[in-house]
């Protein structure tokens, strides 16, 4: 039976360079990909199936198992070459089959009786399996490497848009068609929180995004997930927006800020630390949020030092109060605030009667010499509550900015207060 099998094995063997090259024709017949010569040459293709059926052979004539070393590199190339791996598997297949019949139709011209052809047919089916898994598992390394490549190249360009280190125009308009952004806008920056360390603050959104006609290019930063992301110039950057904050308020893990639109890629830089502010200054329980939605707030974090002293100055009054009447007062001005300077919505939300919160608001202005009715005045509280809100936990952070001892707090008539 050894002889049989060696015999018909090596008389295969003598024909494997005519069986390679029709097993060429019939993968480039059958499978598209394998025509555009771009991608795999007709010279390599033959190359390939014919040292693919070498190596099955010789196994089957030494009766040894099938080196796979050839199916590994061809998943190596073909990975590189960007042939899909179902059409690469496919291509197996049909090597695998062509082998077959080549092995029956000669084992019956040899006169091989079944029980031979049948050893031999698992041996062939054992090689396919051995050869599939190899080119398989070497496809999938060779991929898994080609896109990391990619991917950090892809991130050190949107490093380089976002430090604006690329100032050449020409040089420009190739990273932006890397990237696959266009080469002008509108766009903005989104800079998300993240849920942990190296993990993305943004789950993939590019299937909602180009539905959307929008494109983005991703940098994943020790702090924040950023992103330039192209809004469609053929609508309102208004209703883009609000579609972008959709997307992203059903795949991000944490708040996100979004910049003000930009038109052109050399403002990148410029829109994320603007994004960056515009998440500094929201609050806990906002999860997206514009740039334009909170002046105040991004003002407030903007100039830490600064906004720390018109903190003090403007609340620091109120530090001298017992703390719970301070606290409630606090509260009382941050809720009025957030209900548009209503006091009847006010009330609501704090389960009292209005003229409890007119008598705090009166205490308010009495302590801090700010008059709630007086434009100026107003803009200044404001921005005095959103510095106390905005500022960061540490092992004070249980004592409100405006009792803090960084500076001394400073009355309306400019003396120190107790």
């Amino acid at each position: 039976m050894e002889d049989l099998m060696a015999t018909l094995a090596n008389t295969l063997l003598d024909r494997v360079d005519k069986y390679g090259v029709a097993m060429a024709d019939v993968i480039r017949e059958q499978l598209p990909a394998y025509r555009n010569q771009r991608y795999v040459s007709l010279t390599d293709l033959r190359a390939s199936c014919t040292a693919n059926l070498r190596y099955v052979f010789e196994a089957l004539a030494h009766r040894t198992p099938a080196d796979p070393t050839v199916a590994s590199a061809t998943g190596t190339q073909r990975a590189q070459a960007g042939i899909p791996l179902t059409t690469v598997t496919a291509a197996y297949r049909l090597c695998f089959r062509y082998l077959w019949e080549r092995i029956v139709s000669e084992a019956r011209v040899m006169g091989i009786p079944p029980e031979t052809l049948l050893e031999i047919t698992a041996e062939v089916v054992v090689a396919h399996d051995l050869f599939t898994h190899e080119m398989t598992a070497a496809y999938n390394r060779s991929l898994t490497a080609l896109l990391v490549r990619q991917e950090t190249e892809r991130s050190a360009l949107v490093a380089a848009l976002l430090a604006g280190t690329i100032s050449n125009r020409t040089v420009l308009w190739e990273a932006a068609d890397l990237l696959g952004l266009p080469i002008s806008g509108p766009y903005v920056v989104i800079a998300a929180e993240l849920p942990g360390t190296g993990r993305v603050g943004v789950d993939d959104i590019s299937n909602s995004l180009a539905r959307a006609h929008m494109h983005a290019a991703w940098r994943l930063l020790p702090d924040l997930h950023v992103a330039i992301i192209a809004l469609p110039s053929s609508v309102p950057s208004t209703v883009s927006l609000s579609l972008l904050v959709e997307v992203l308020g059903a795949h991000a893990h944490g708040r996100v800020g979004v910049s003000p639109v930009v038109d052109d890629l050399t403002q990148a830089g410029q829109a994320l630390e603007l994004a960056r502010l515009t998440i500094a200054s929201s609050r806990p329980d906002k999860h997206i949020v514009l740039f334009e939605e909170n002046p105040v707030g991004i003002a407030a974090v903007s100039a830490p030092a600064v906004m720390q002293r018109v903190a003090v100055n403007v609340l620091g009054p109120l530090g001298s109060l017992p703390e719970e009447e301070r606290k409630v007062l606090l509260e009382t001005l941050k809720v009025w605030i957030d209900a548009g300077g209503s006091t009847t919505k006010t009330a609501d939300r704090m389960y009292c009667h209005p003229n409890t919160i007119r008598y705090r608001l009166r205490r308010i202005e009495e302590r801090t010499g700010r008059y709630l009715n007086r434009p100026t005045d107003v803009a200044a509280v404001c921005l005095a509550m959103q510095v106390e809100l905005s500022t960061p936990s540490r092992d004070e952070s249980s004592v409100p900015a405006s009792r803090r001892p960084d500076y001394p707090a400073i009355g309306t008539d400019g003396a120190q207060q107790p």
